[in-house]
């Protein structure tokens, strides 16, 4: 670049949530032709600001300068007008149409009622070859590995005259080699002088890619910096750098004997783990964005199946291979997304909290309500679930107490070993403040807990151990001694400790 200048300006913007500020007072530029990294940890607000840039979002105040002209917000069409693309995570393809229909989708080629799909296949097929890579036009999507879906939808952005490209974790689900392909594609974009914006997890590839890295923490921003001028700890430091701000209950809980043992298990794309937890223990989990945390618990649970590998629950070697049997062995799960896996949200309290347990107050085929009635009102009482009545449907419920229904719904089955994926996330800070103190209740009366967290300040204050996953591996197992949120980050994005302490 002989001569610099910014072809995009984000100014003051914020965008709130209730109880939540998603993005607060943010701005920054990007360079015409560079390729600049956007980074932060798990609910930094990168996703958010993606989607004001892209029109998805509307922020509140605050504006977006695109080659010197101001817009107060962008709608989806007016961005893709303005040549801004995006890649997300969840690829934004139709599965059973070709990939040339695909990268042209809503486009016209050749006037008249009908669109020309020769024409659009030789189009397509152009379009690859400048990309020097070879896809069959047209195979349906759906029939394609994740990384041609993924040129699929560069060549659907390139087609439209792609100024400003953002990709969302794009290295995600590629192997080593679909890495350097997609690496060779990103440079020779910027070459032709399109403008990227890269976001990833994985700090090795903005050395080896990007121009320029702006860091977000909490929804601000923390500072840009030249990649050249900066090293590994530094980001790790910007990312991380900050001090616990939540207070956390104290924990009073002895640990005790050894409730679950997991040895070299392997399944759902994770590898050879091993752990054991304890009564009284809440062990967390630490790893970025596809680390494999949710996929090694869904394999303990029965969600998933397992490769190889045992599982034992109190000494005795179990075969898990359903999620009721899993409960059966007293292992329960609180999933991350609580309202498409946690909850039955159409139907009322009382149903969720004992559905899992209806053997256990039937008598014959005919349920007992008074013991129903009696088990819904003591977990109303214990977990504090503001409700009208128990007929409530969980809908209609703020997003912690459908969290309180959820533990409820799991310790009705006399679950023993429980699982917390993200206990916290979406619920406002004084209902986490009582979430923590129903974890630590739960421990104190002698349960084994896992808490998944993207959280660090979370994790820190909560755990008595934690463990590291990166790319499906145990990289780290940490006491409370040894517990530093720069160290934990470093295990858990593949840093030069990686595999240490397995």
């Amino acid at each position: 670049m002989n001569s610099v200048k910014n072809i995009l300006s984000v100014k003051n913007i914020v965008k709130t949530y209730p109880g939540v500020i998603a993005i607060n007072d943010v701005s920054f530029d990007v360079e015409e032709g560079e390729i600049h990294a956007l980074i932060g940890e798990n609910g930094a607000g990168k996703s958010t600001l993606i989607k004001v840039l892209s029109g998805a979002i509307v922020p509140d105040s605050g504006t977006i300068e695109l080659e010197g002209k101001q817009y107060n917000q962008m709608t989806p069409k007016l961005a893709k007008d303005l040549g801004i693309e995006v890649i997300y995570q969840e690829f934004t393809l139709v599965p059973g149409i070709s990939a040339a229909e695909n990268v042209f989708l809503g486009d016209k080629t050749k006037p008249g009622a009908f669109c020309d799909i020769k024409d659009r296949e030789a189009r397509a097929k152009k379009i690859f070859d400048d990309l020097q890579v070879d896809i069959d036009v047209s195979r349906p999507v759906k029939t394609m590995s994740p990384a041609h879906q993924q040129l699929v939808e560069i060549a659907k952005a390139v087609s439209r005259n792609v100024k400003i490209l953002i990709m969302d974790e794009p290295t995600a689900p590629l192997t080593v080699s679909e890495v350097e392909t997609l690496f060779r594609i990103v440079r020779e974009l910027k070459a032709k002088g399109v403008t990227i914006i890269f976001i990833s997890h994985r700090l090795e590839e903005l050395f080896e890619l990007a121009d320029r890295v702006t860091v977000m923490r909490d929804g601000c921003y923390v500072g840009t910096e030249n990649i050249k001028d900066i090293d590994r700890q530094k980001l790790i430091t910007m990312m991380a750098g900050r001090e616990l701000k939540e207070s956390y209950p104290s924990r009073t809980s002895q640990i005790g004997e050894e409730a679950l043992r997991v040895e070299h298990l392997t399944g759902n794309g994770d590898h050879d783990i091993s752990f054991t937890l304890h009564r009284g223990e809440i062990l967390g989990f630490a790893g970025l964005v596809g680390a494999g945390r949710t996929e090694l618990m869904r394999v303990i649970y029965g969600a998933d199946p397992i490769e190889s590998g045992k599982i034992f629950v109190n000494g005795k070697e179990t075969n898990i291979r359903t999620c009721q049997q899993a409960i059966q062995h007293g292992i329960g799960y609180i999933p991350e997304d609580r309202k498409a896996h946690g909850a039955f949200l159409r139907m009322s309290i009382k149903w969720n909290v004992v559905v899992n347990n209806l053997r256990g107050i039937s008598k014959g085929p005919f349920v007992d309500e008074k013991l129903e009635n009696r088990i819904a009102e003591d977990y109303e009482e214990k977990f504090q679930i503001k409700t009208p009545s128990l007929e409530q449907r969980v809908e209609n419920l703020s997003g912690g107490n459908q969290q309180k229904v959820v533990i409820a719904k799991t310790l009705a089955a006399n679950s023993e070993i429980i699982i917390f994926d993200e206990p916290t996330r979406g619920i406002d800070v004084g209902a986490k403040q009582e979430i923590y103190k129903l974890m630590n209740q739960l421990a104190g009366e002698g349960k084994a807990i896992i808490m998944v967290s993207s959280d660090m300040p979370e994790l820190l204050g909560m755990s008595d151990r934690i463990i590291t996953i990166y790319e499906g591996r145990k990289t780290g197992e940490l006491a409370k001694s040894e517990f530093d949120q720069n160290y934990i980050l470093d295990l858990a994005s593949g840093g030069e400790e990686h595999g240490k302490n397995k």
